[in-house]
Parts: structure tokens; C-alpha cells; sequence
């Protein structure tokens, strides 16, 4: 019993470093894309890459379709807050501030919004994580 175990937990460790490192490998593509091409690069981390692969190993895990059409779902309504970000950030980096400074606050502006946008759909929508 101990064996079979032993083989279970070395599968599940074996499915998880695969995924990590199929998600790692699209990530390092798409920042060696960028020092030739930063329009292609922008092409391929705009899209939902990370989104299909967290649905696909989502599924893969649970076969639960109605979580895979929550996620969907959930997903869809919280890209208006990440889209902060874009404006930030590059606002920042125009008015000459360091990068590191620019990308602090650029992620603590959009967590800011992030955090009013719940509010936000917990009031007017009954929504809430």
C-alpha cells in the first residue's frame, strides 16, 4: 500500500513539474521574442496564453466543466481591471521615472483598482471573491 503511495505521489510531482515547466517555457518564448520583435512579442503575451493553459490544467485535473465555465467566466470579468496596468505603466516610463519605481507602482495603481472593482462589483452586483 505504502508503494503504490509512494508511485501516486511521484506521478502527481511529475504532472505539476510538467506543467510548470510547459508555462515556464511559453513565458521564456515570448521574452526572447521580444528582444527581436517587441510588436510580436506584444501579439503573443496579449493573448489568453496563461488563461489556456490554467483552463487546460484545470480540466485536466478535476474533468469539471461548470469550473472550467466559472474560470471563463471569472476571467472575463476581471480583465477591465488588469487593463490598468498598460495605462500605468508606460505613463510612468514617459515621465522618465526608473523602471523598477515605474513597475512598483504600476502594480500597486492596478492592485489599487483591482480592490475597488470588488468593491465595486460586491455592491452593484452582488459578486464577490
Amino acid at each position: 500500500m505504502l508503494d503504490y503511495f509512494s508511485k501516486l505521489l511521484s506521478l502527481i510531482n511529475l504532472v505539476s513539474l510538467s506543467k510548470v515547466l510547459i508555462t515556464a517555457l511559453v513565458i521564456v518564448i515570448a521574452a526572447e521574442v521580444a528582444k527581436k520583435s517587441s510588436l510580436l512579442a506584444g501579439l503573443i503575451v496579449s493573448m489568453p496564453l496563461i488563461t489556456v493553459l490554467t483552463l487546460i490544467w484545470l480540466y485536466w485535473d478535476t474533468k469539471d466543466i461548470k469550473q472550467v465555465s466559472d474560470l471563463t467566466n471569472n476571467t472575463l470579468l476581471m480583465i477591465l481591471p488588469s487593463l490598468t496596468f498598460f495605462i500605468f505603466f508606460p505613463i510612468l516610463l514617459k515621465l522618465n521615472l526608473n523602471f523598477a519605481i515605474s513597475m512598483f507602482i504600476a502594480i500597486f495603481s492596478t492592485a489599487i483598482c483591482y480592490w475597488g472593482y470588488t468593491i465595486f462589483l460586491n455592491k452593484f452586483f452582488n459578486i464577490s471573491l
